[in-house]
């Protein structure tokens, strides 16, 4: 596993690490404690971006994440193995320490800012880094993104993997038509996800919004799931606010989630202590019943529009 958690440093030899529940990290850390082992943990700061990008996103379990990187590089990273924990760590790195994690060696952590645009989280235990080796280049150049209110540094690139992943999974559920998806950047990419369909049968609309709720890609920190008809783009707001606006109906259109997976990092989760959420669903499609007697939009052909445009290029600021 190859991902992006907060390390906090508390001297030349301790760190703290902070995984969300259900992230390959934690579960990784989890298997080693119930054998009552330490775990063993490389730290990297400062790569190549796309092992920045890889270690932000929902990987699916057990797939290598070094392998997803070098894909989108074309080709493989190099690594050297920690000399202490023998855990293969990018070559090209310009800081990198390793160690090992615990059984129930916990440190006071934070406040630290978080990609919601909050100190999310306050103070609390988390796991203990106990470091043995470090390794950096000299004049080391730090690679990375500040966590803050949203759009931030990392929303856009993650948004765009993201609404591929939930795209691929809603599918991968045999849920057909699905004609786009979109992990909006003011909700981090996580928050607010808007899924267009081409409606082919009575509730069609709430089992893709449901599903894209659920998905792994789609379900760490959801808050908001929106679906839509194929003749909105599901990347622009105006027209999604205009659809649930006019097509969303209240009384049928919405449904409420409980206890769904979360982080601490969600300032409206339950608790630190459970960190679950509630998110909606919203079906802003027309009504299935009424499709063929729903009124006609009010707006001009593409054809014209381009017609326009090409006509009053000169005067006309570029789209």
């Amino acid at each position: 596993n190859y991902g992006a958690y907060r390390v906090q440093s508390h001297g030349p030899n301790l760190a703290t690490v902070m995984c969300s529940k259900g992230k390959h990290g934690d579960l990784i850390k989890r298997r080693y404690h119930e054998r009552g082992e330490p775990c063993p943990v490389a730290v990297v700061v400062g790569m190549h971006p796309a092992l920045f990008m890889v270690a932000g996103l929902e990987i699916p379990y057990g797939k290598n994440e070094y392998d997803v990187a070098g894909g989108l590089i074309g080709e493989p990273v190099e690594v050297i193995k920690g000399p202490r924990t023998g855990l293969p760590i990018p070559a090209q790195a310009e800081i990198a320490f390793e160690g090992f994690v615990h059984p129930n060696d916990l440190i006071q952590e934070g406040p630290l800012g978080e990609w919601t645009g909050y100190y999310a989280g306050g103070t609390k235990q988390e796991p203990a880094i106990r470091i043995e080796t470090f390794m950096h280049r000299n004049d080391p150049i730090l690679l990375g993104a500040i966590p803050g209110v949203p759009p931030d540094d990392d929303s856009f690139y993650r948004g765009t993997y993201r609404s591929g992943a939930v795209w691929n999974q809603i599918e991968a559920a045999g849920v057909p038509e699905v004609k786009g998806v979109w992990a909006h950047a003011a909700g981090g990419s996580r928050l607010w996800l808007t899924v267009a369909i081409k409606q082919q049968y009575g509730g069609h609309a709430k089992q893709a919004g449901l599903i894209a709720s659920q998905c792994h890609a789609g379900a760490y920190a959801n808050r908001v799931v929106v679906v839509v008809d194929d003749d909105i783009d599901p990347a622009d707001m105006d027209q999604v606010v205009w659809a649930i606006c006019t097509r969303f109906e209240p009384r049928e259109g919405i449904e409420i989630l409980r206890g769904c997976w979360s982080t601490v990092l969600d300032p409206m989760a339950y608790s630190t202590e459970d960190p679950r959420n509630a998110r909606v669903v919203i079906d802003a499609c027309k009504p299935w019943s009424r499709r063929d007697t729903f009124p006609i939009v009010a707006r001009s052909s593409k054809e014209l529009d381009a017609r326009i445009r090409a006509k009053w290029a000169h005067v006309l600021p570029r789209a």
